[in-house]
């Protein structure tokens, strides 16, 4: 999946409008929340985990990372990310362009409750600069996620 295939399946459903296409790139957080021009922490950013021998993709708030005592709670496993080499293949997305949309089949994405906090919150569309506004209940929606998990922390706590 690449930009024009999430643009068009964001149009689809009545949010093509909302999709932003950057001159720079929004690879990362920081990168995304100056694209964006808005906080970091509303950057809802999509985490690539190996997850019963498969893929997960846990979008999370952009001001927090993946607690792995937390997530073994969970997901009854050890937090695992997907080798950047593998996320491609493993995802059907580019590393920097992960998003929670029409992700490869039996990808399974999960929204963590660190965005709960939020009205809007911008995830990648697809594309190392691109970037969505919705709302967290669009993007529950839109991802087809299939829930919500506790499986993250700010940054500054141990």
């Amino acid at each position: 999946m690449q930009f024009d295939d999430i643009k068009s399946y964001l149009t689809e459903k009545g949010y093509g409008e909302r999709v932003k296409e950057f001159p720079v790139s929004s690879a990362t957080v920081e990168l995304a929340a100056a694209a964006v021009g808005c906080e970091a922490a509303r950057i809802a950013k999509t985490l690539s985990f190996l997850l019963d021998g498969g893929a997960a993709l846990i979008v999370a708030a952009g001001d927090v990372k993946a607690d792995n005592k937390k997530f073994k709670q969970c997901f009854g496993q050890k937090a695992r990310m997907i080798p950047f080499e593998q996320v491609e293949e493993m995802t059907g997305f580019k590393p920097g362009g992960v998003c929670p949309f029409c992700a490869k089949e039996g990808v399974k994405v999960f929204l963590d409750v660190s965005l709960r906090r939020f009205d809007v919150v911008y995830p990648a569309a697809g594309s190392s600069n691109s970037a969505v506004e919705l709302t967290v209940q669009e993007l529950f929606e839109l991802s087809r996620a299939d829930g919500w998990v506790d499986v993250c922390r700010e940054k500054s706590e141990g």
